[in-house]
């Protein structure tokens, strides 16, 4: 089964050893970095390799041992290349940890032997019926190494790194695929497809220029780094996924060999089932959580990386949504494995009742907060491990269980949740998908993961306190307000009343008269809406400032002295609720009568000023100082009344500044007050631009 060789592959292959060369030379007047003589050890290499090939090539040899002993030292020196490149050899800080070192001394071993067997039949191209595919399959497995390394090397940078690193992973990458490409296709038709096999030289070639760029981004290639567990994870499922696939791949040849009639239908059906077996296995949680726990146990020092864990756990718990109760008890499960859990909060009444539950049935039982189960934990804050507990009850010394966990026979561990040195609650974990060994490490970051969370349901439990607390604070200052517009009301109909018997044969007063009691029960009506309602948002609407005024000052003209209504601008609109807007401006109205003896004058006058509109209101009465108008003017419940209750002024500015408004004062003890209110003045739209805001 001899490989028939082209000048096309002589030319391919003197075309990939000029590219390295040049790629190669300028290395030796660079500066003595140690990625730098990697990298000229490997382009060597490849210059020795592609120079053998095109030798062999030109004349019409098969492959022989020296040029199998060059692809090895290829492959073996680009792989070093890798390794430099990822920081192993740079810092003794980033180096391989020591489980692993072992493990690169077999490769190393591996790679010599290798190279000594060359000078045997059995690593040749052309091997012998009993050779059979390993020779083959020893390079497939170089190729995926390969690969492997670089997939490790671009997956532990940072993004910046990455931007010096990606064209160098990517032309080395290319290699290796190339190869895995070429000898997978004759490990499966056990020969050598002689056009791919042309085109590897070019292939190669095309390499060079893209680590060529990369080259000269190589200042920041000697970064010191270290394999995450993210990356070590998805670097053995890969691994072992190649190594299975090509097993697999192999048994299916063979079943196709010996199958006969057979061979192809049982090769197919063989290899389909083999990769719904992968995919089964890859996506099993029990097998991911087994291979996570054997990495952590054999390739690191401590059981987590501390960063990434704690990222995931708080973003668990940041998680947007009502069930923070399953979340915080996920966040924890996820820490050990475990596969679901429930949890218990203290609640009003000195009970910790069950308040969510995650991938597990809801469970109903509750526990005193006086027990001797729930002082144990807040005493001694500790893990408890029931299986340690079944078979050494002695460690835990006074903790006493409580009944009901007799019925959760899949129960492992209880954490408790402390809050400033108190219990809030404990979650209740399941067996872990894999064995995990409960040391001081895993002890410790339970504890800290029940605390903030602990910490996380406490700022739920304040925040829903505080919203209930805000609905009966806006509820108790709308009756507040509804109390006060309730003596208005009163004082309005006893001054009526104080009227009636003189003036109740005048049919002008019975006109007011009746107008009054309308308005008051109207009044009424509107407040027993708003108490009845728990919704209070109002929907403003453009309204003529005028009416509203006037409207105002006609239910005042039964007191003394009557208000004087002066208006200079009528066509002022504002955007405001009719019924708050004529209470605020009423309100300060009948302050002002009350403030000016009888026989002096209130004016309200309504204009313009500086593109706003503006609700002036004169007095002639007491006035007020600076100090007062500074002090207790605005401040809520202070009254200078006797029957009064220090809100009416407080609401109505609060009211003006909700409309972007503002309310200005000026006063002079014995000369009178002026109350001035600013609103923005509304621009009543024309009907084309009504139509225009109503397309778009």
């Amino acid at each position: 089964m001899e490989v028939s060789l082209t000048s096309i592959a002589a030319y391919s292959y003197v075309l990939v050893a000029v590219c390295f060369l040049v790629l190669g030379a300028p290395l030796a007047v660079r500066q003595r970095r140690r990625h730098d003589i990697a990298l000229g050890l490997a382009c060597l290499s490849s210059v020795l390799w592609g120079a053998t090939l095109a030798w062999e090539a030109s004349v019409g040899t098969p492959v022989s041992a020296l040029a199998d002993s060059a692809e090895l030292l290829r492959n073996a020196s680009w792989s070093a290349f890798l390794l430099v490149l990822r920081g192993h050899f740079t810092d003794p800080a980033s180096r391989l940890p020591l489980r692993l070192q072992p493990a690169l001394v077999l490769g190393a071993l591996a790679y010599l032997g290798c190279l000594l067997g060359t000078v045997g039949d059995w690593w040749s191209l052309a091997p012998t019926a009993d050779a059979g595919a390993l020779p083959i399959a020893a390079r497939v497995a170089m190729a995926v190494s390969g690969m492997l390394l670089v997939e490790l090397v671009y997956r532990n940078r940072t993004l910046h790194e990455r931007w010096a690193v990606k064209f160098a992973c990517l032309g080395i990458g290319t290699m290796f695929a190339y190869d895995f490409y070429l000898y997978s296709h004759a490990l499966l038709f056990r020969s050598v497809d002689t056009d791919i096999w042309a085109a590897r030289g070019l292939v190669n070639a095309l390499s060079v220029p893209l680590i060529a760029v990369s080259l000269g981004r190589s200042k920041l290639w000697s970064s010191p780094l270290s394999v995450s567990r993210r990356a070590m994870f998805h670097s053995a499922t890969l691994f072992g996924s190649a190594l299975y696939l090509l097993a697999m791949g192999s048994a299916g040849y063979y079943l196709r060999y010996f199958g006969g009639s057979w061979g192809t239908v049982m090769q197919v059906t063989f290899l389909f089932a083999a990769i719904i077996l992968l995919a089964g296995v890859l996506f099993s949680g029990s097998f991911r959580a087994r291979l996570k726990v054997f990495i952590s146990k054999h390739f690191y020092r401590y059981n987590y990386d501390y960063r990434e864990e704690w990222m995931r756990f708080t973003r668990t718990l940041s998680k947007p949504g009502p069930d923070l109760g399953q979340r915080a008890i996920e966040a924890v499960a996820n820490l050990v494995e475990s596969p679901g859990g429930a949890l218990w909060q203290r609640v009003e009444g000195g009970r910790f009742e069950p308040v969510a539950s995650w991938q597990v049935p809801a469970p109903a039982a509750s526990e005193p907060a006086g027990s001797a189960f729930c002082q144990f934990l807040e005493t001694s804050q500790w893990v408890v491990d029931l299986h340690e507990y079944a078979h050494s009850p002695d460690k835990y010394d006074a903790l006493v269980l409580p009944a009901w966990l007799a019925d959760y026979p899949r129960a492992w561990l209880v954490v408790p949740l402390i809050l400033h040195a108190r219990l809030f609650g404990f979650v209740l974990l399941q067996n872990p998908r894999s064995p995990v060994k409960l040391n001081w490490e895993v002890i410790d970051v339970l504890e800290i993961a029940g605390s903030q969370a602990a910490s996380q349901l406490a700022q739920q439990d304040t925040a829903n306190a505080l919203m209930v607390a805000r609905q009966f604070e806006s509820f108790n200052r709308m009756s507040t307000f509804v109390v006060h517009d309730l003596k208005n009301l009163v004082l309005q109909l006893s001054l009526m009343n104080a009227n009636a018997a003189k003036h109740k044969d005048n049919p002008e007063f019975q006109a007011d008269m009746l107008e009054t009691v309308d308005y008051s029960v109207q009044k009424m009506k509107i407040m027993l809406q708003k108490l009845s309602r728990l919704d209070n948002a109002e929907q403003p609407l453009a309204l003529a400032l005028d009416e509203v005024v006037a409207q105002a000052v006609a239910l005042k003209a039964a007191f003394e002295p009557r208000p004087e209504l002066v208006v200079e601008d009528p066509q002022l609109r504002v955007l405001a609720d009719r019924e708050r807007l004529e209470r605020v401006v009423g309100h300060l109205i009948q302050n002002a009568i009350e403030a000016t003896p009888r026989t002096g004058r209130v004016t309200i006058r309504l204009l313009r000023r500086d593109g706003q509109a503006l609700i002036e209101i004169v007095d002639t009465g007491e006035g007020m100082s600076e100090e007062f108008i500074r002090e207790r003017l605005f401040k809520p419940f202070d009254s200078t009344k006797s029957a009064g209750m220090g809100i009416g002024v407080f609401e109505s500015r609060e009211y003006i500044h909700e409309l972007g408004g503002s309310l200005e004062v000026s006063s002079t003890p014995g000369a009178g007050t002026t109350f001035r209110v600013l609103l923005p003045h509304h621009q009543q739209e024309t009907p084309a631009e009504q139509g225009a805001r109503r397309a778009a």
